[in-house]
Order: structure tokens, then sequence, then C-alpha cells
């Protein structure tokens, strides 16, 4: 009995001086991060000196060699440019939304990917929608000719904004194709943020041709000259609207993820990995979407090194390059992965923002879940407030497929919504001491992974 008794004290005491050298890494790490990281200059650079950077534009080429130069700079062993082809899609000059009634020039964006009406524009009344089954039930003869107005609201009851912006994204992403099925002439739908402003917000748009084979321009309209519209349409049901643009789609080009490592001292071909996306679309300075998620992985990489962390795997830093018009980037590494053989056992994506660190969503395959919940205690001090089920990530998704055991970053999203894909999501909104908080979390869940984790 006195065995066993001693068996167990061993034990407990191996574990609790193992938490307690854990607490004292994790302290050490966000000690760096909060006096010491460049992570907020180094958002500043790329938001000042770049800006916008959408995916084929000459901006988003001066980001992949911008971030090349900070991946060295923070310490990586080595970079490269890892090639992938991505769309070239331009917005060309300032559209046009004008209700014809009164000459009311409402506030509006394309939407990403939409095609242009050229310079003579487009005149025609105007159906407002709340969804698509309110746009079968009017069906093609009260729609042909028309413009679709999709007017849809974000389920305010939801505690977590993104879920409401999941539910009416598809208003945005196929909303063209199915108006066009109908005989519409273009469609323009609110922008998806619960804020009452003036700023139009943007996004990927898709043409589903298993709906309708025609392409109609799309816009987004802002939150008040939705409600402008609204309004008209309220006084008269034949308002009509004129809606002008100029955008088109060029041939793809080629472009690259930039991937920063520091390499294992054991682990010679297995790989950990972080990383956000470096384009942004081409209004604002993509802030937060998704500038405060490059800087926070590139950041790990001045940590570990400041710190004298020596990891066992390889630990990679990605700047995915098109995560918002197409997500060739994430493929193209999941790719480039399998014809090396390399062996990834997790892979991490903050697109989130630079809020105030929240939780982590792990996989549950290979036990990753399972061993990252029993953190918890070990994050709680610096606001990790829960470790939940589902891993998840745009440009780690083609990874997850191929069996690797996922993780997504959740800051706190209650005000990201507010500028997200619009001209307000600049440097200015990025709070200093919160995304500092954001890539010291990045950091220590990658130290916890590299010593646990096989």
């Amino acid at each position: 009995m006195k065995k066993y008794f001693f068996l167990f004290l061993i034990c407990a005491t191996s574990l609790a001086f193992s938490q307690n050298q854990d607490s004292l890494m994790l302290r050490k790490l966000y000690d760096y991060h909060l006096t010491q990281s460049k992570t907020y200059s180094n958002l500043e650079g790329l938001c000042i000196k770049i800006g916008a950077r959408l995916s084929g534009s000459p901006q988003a080429e001066q980001a992949v060699q911008w971030a090349k130069k900070v991946m060295y700079a923070a310490g990586a062993d080595t970079v490269f440019l890892q090639p992938c082809k991505v769309p070239h899609w331009v917005r060309g000059e300032k559209e046009k939304c004008i209700v014809s009634s009164s000459q009311t020039h409402l506030n509006c964006l394309a939407l990403g990917g939409s095609v242009g009406t050229g310079e003579k524009g487009i005149k025609a009344n105007v159906v407002e929608v709340k969804n698509f089954d309110e746009l079968e039930t009017l069906g093609e003869k009260n729609i042909k000719g028309k413009i679709v107005f999709y007017n849809v609201f974000f389920d305010q009851s939801k505690i977590l904004p993104m879920d409401a912006y999941r539910e009416v994204g598809k208003f945005r992403f196929r909303g063209a194709s199915y108006a066009a099925k109908y005989g519409a002439v273009a469609c323009v739908v609110r922008s998806l943020s619960s804020v009452a402003d003036d700023e139009p917000h943007t996004g990927s748009m898709f043409y589903d041709t298993t709906i309708s084979a025609k392409k109609i321009p799309a816009f987004a309209l802002s939150y008040k000259a939705a409600d402008k519209l609204h309004a008209e349409l309220q006084k008269d049901k034949n308002t009509q609207l004129y809606v002008e643009s100029y955008c088109q789609t060029l041939p793809p080009v080629q472009s690259f993820n930039v991937i920063g490592q520091i390499n294992g001292s054991e682990k010679t071909n297995t790989f950990i990995v972080a990383g956000g996306h470096l384009d942004s679309w081409d209004v604002g300075q993509g802030a937060h979407d998704d500038g405060a998620g490059v800087v926070q992985c590139i950041e790990l990489l001045s940590a570990f090194k400041k710190t004298g962390i020596k990891p066992k795997h390889n630990i990679r830093v990605v700047a995915f390059m098109n995560e918002e018009n197409g997500t060739f980037g994430g493929e193209a590494y999941a790719k480039f992965a399998n014809e090396k053989n390399e062996k990834h056992i997790s892979a991490l994506e903050t697109d989130a923002g630079g809020y105030t660190p929240r939780s982590f969503d792990v996989d549950t395959i290979n036990g990753l879940y399972n061993l990252v919940v029993k953190w918890k205690n070990l994050f709680s001090p610096y606001l990790i407030e829960r470790i939940n089920k589902g891993g998840h990530g745009s440009d780690i998704h083609a990874l997850g497929k191929s069996g690797v055991p996922c993780i997504g970053f959740s800051p706190d999203n209650q005000r990201y919504f507010d500028i997200h894909h619009s001209n307000a999501d600049t440097f200015d909104k990025v709070n200093k001491r919160e995304l500092e908080l954001c890539g010291a979390a990045i950091s220590s869940i990658i130290y916890l992974i590299d010593k646990y984790y096989e």
C-alpha cells in the first residue's frame, strides 16, 4: 500500500512541477509580448505604408515582400515564398446608387467578384425581400427587369455576432444568382453589420451557374442607405434605383504565401503552423481583417527566440494569400505540404481581429482537444475563458480535410463587424494592449503544443 502511495505522490509532484514550469513560461511569454513585442509597430507599417491589399493587386505583392522582411527580422531561421495563383478583381471607378425620384445618393460598394454595369448604368424598379423564400414566392412575373433589394438583418439575439453573420452571409454570397434566376437586372444587399452607420461593407460574392447562368451586378448598401431605400419603398412601391459600377475580373496572377520557420531540434519533418491572411479587401487598411492576425503570428517567432524556447518541432508562421476571395493560398499550402510528405500535427488560424482574446476552438481529432482543455487553468489568468470543441479557419480548411487537427483563435468579436470589409477597418481602430494579448495567447498555445503534443 505504501508503495502505491509513494508512486501516486511522485506522479502528483511531477505533474505539479510541470504545471508550475508551464505557468512560469506563459508568464515569461506574456511579459515579452506586453513589454517588448513589435506587433503594433509591424501592423502600423503594413497598414499605413501599404494599406489595402486585395489579391492580385500591386499592394498585395508589396505585402509579400514586407512579410518576408519582417519574418526575418523577427528571428525566423528561414523564410520562403510558396507560389499560388490568385484571382484579380478590380473595383474601378467609384460606384453609384441613386434613388431616381429624390436623387438621393446611397452609400454603396460593389461586392467583390461582381460584374460591372459600365458607364450606362442600370435604372429599374426595386423589389424588396427578406429571404430567398420570399424571392421564390414573388417569382419571375414580379421580379423580371427589376433590382432585388435584400433587406436582411443580423439577429440581435445572438450573443456572438459571428453567428449572426454566418446566417445572413448567403444573401451576399449567392444573392445575385438567385435574383438573376427570376430575371432581376441587379441586386443590392444591406451590409452585413449590426451597426447603424453609413459605411457600406463589401465582401466576396459568387456566381453560381447551377442557379443561373446570367451574371448581374451586385452591391452592398450601408446600414443607413438600406434604411433610406426601405423608407422610399414604403412611400412608393414603384421606387426606381440607378446603379453604376466599373468593376471587372482580370486574368489570374501569380502570388505567394509567405512562410517563416523556426527549425525544430528533434522532429525535423514535423510541423506546427500558426497563420493569418495577408490579403485584405481593397477598402480600408485591412487592420483587423487580417493584418492583426498576421502580425500576431509573426511575433511568435521573435517571442520564441527572445525567451530562449527551442522547439522540438518545426514552427511555421504562414501569411496566407487570397483568403478574402478564393482561399487559393490555403489550398496551395496544403498541396505543397502533401507533396513534400510533411507531417503537420496542428494548425492554428487567427482571422477575427485584434480584440481581447477569449477562446480557442479546437478539433477533437487525434486527441488535440482533450489535451488543450487541460490547459484551461493556465490560460484563465490571461482572459482566455473557453476551450471549445470544433477547430476551424478558411486558410487551414484544406489542411483540416487532410487530417490535420485545427485550432481557431477567437478574440472578442462584439465590435468586429462594425468595421468588417469596410473603409473603417483602419489601424487607428486597433488597441495596442489587446493586440499584444492576442499575440501572447498564440505564442503560449504553440509553445504548449510543441512541448506536449506528438
